[in-house]
């Protein structure tokens, strides 16, 4: 089994899914005439504008629904993964793969906009729905939807899972089972609730969550303030190869930089329309503009976070086969525990 999962890890995340994102985000991005460049201000805007409805939710639910499904293991294990096996210099590849993908979330979110439906009384949308309305490609959308169920309703939310068990355990001592359960049943309350309740949720926890762990990240960041100019030195000259001890990774950087910022922001994945399908606007292009600034959110923001915390305190060790680069924590696994260590450097 072990096996089976890595060869389908080795196919999905391979040289040709990098090529493949920064290509359509650079060509969506170019056919757009970089509108998240443009019209960042209508963004931010954007957010609260718009009404529900008995269909559909307003816009900043569907954005907080679309940020609590970005934003998760992601920005933490996977940043950390990222500074472990690409070096500091990945970090920068993961801001440049929120840049471009911006692109892609305003393309598919107005798509899953444009060809939404109304099913039970609320608008259903998304992928499956514009490639069979839109492409008239019926099996390929039948394929996309099971795809979907099986990666959302199985693989992704035990990920998750396993990243919460194992912060926990490694934080409180509590079983991952313990922990596993507890979540399963406050998922499944929030979920049978249909997507009124998940936007109502999402509206209240998404806020919090977010500014909270920003707060501790820009804590952690002043307690070491002067070390900030020399981490951000580190994330640029490790990102092109000019810093000595990083030159050698400088493929490593790229790949795993765009790895990991497509695994935390989602952007291109077919997840995000599924949330902006929900929201009631007057105009597709604004739930697009919307679904974009939450690529920035989750990338530019809470990524970044992790990233700072971890360079700033030196609480991370950089791989190269079976040795190291550097090793600042012996003996500590690659992921959450990095973050974990940034975070108890403020703890007497």
């Amino acid at each position: 089994m072990a096996q089976m999962v890595d060869a389908l890890n080795g196919i999905i995340w391979s040289p040709a899914l990098i090529y493949l994102c920064l290509g359509i985000g650079l060509y969506f991005s170019l056919k757009t005439r970089f509108l998240q460049v443009r019209h960042i201000k209508a963004m931010v805007m954007l957010l609260f504008g718009g009404k529900s409805s008995s269909e559909g939710i307003t816009s900043f639910q569907a954005f907080a629904l679309a940020v609590a499904g970005r934003v998760g293991t992601g920005n933490i294990a996977g940043v950390a993964t990222a500074i472990a096996m690409g070096g500091p210099g990945a970090v920068f590849w993961m801001w440049m793969i929120a840049f471009l993908g911006a692109g892609s979330a305003y393309v598919e979110s107005v798509l899953a906009q444009v060809y939404k439906v109304e099913i039970d009384g609320e608008y259903r949308g998304g992928p499956s729905y514009y490639i069979e309305r839109g492409m008239g490609v019926k099996w390929y959308a039948i394929l996309f939807a099971v795809a979907t169920i099986v990666g959302m309703g199985f693989f992704l939310p035990g990920v998750q899972s396993n990243a919460i068990g194992a912060s926990i355990n490694n934080a409180f001592g509590v079983s991952p089972v313990i922990t596993g359960i507890f979540v399963c049943v406050l998922l499944g309350l929030i979920i049978f609730g249909g997507v009124k309740r998940l936007g109502r949720v999402a509206e209240m926890i998404v806020p919090f969550m977010a500014i909270a762990y920003i707060i501790v990240s820009v804590i952690v960041i002043l307690v070491n303030i002067t070390k900030l100019p020399d981490v951000l030195s580190l994330i640029f000259s490790s990102a092109f190869g000019v810093n000595q001890a990083f030159g050698g990774i400088i493929g490593s950087a790229i790949s795993w930089g765009v790895k990991r910022g497509v695994y935390s922001n989602e952007a291109g994945q077919g997840t995000g329309p599924m949330a902006a399908a929900a929201a009631e606007v007057s105009h597709p292009a604004k739930q697009g503009l919307v679904q974009a600034f939450s690529v920035y959110f989750d990338t530019w923001f809470v990524c970044s976070a992790t990233a700072f915390m971890v360079i700033i305190t030196g609480s991370y060790n950089v791989h190269l086969g079976d040795g190291f680069i550097v090793e600042y924590l012996p003996g500590i696994d690659k992921g959450p525990a990095f973050t974990q260590h940034a975070v108890d450097t403020l703890l007497p």
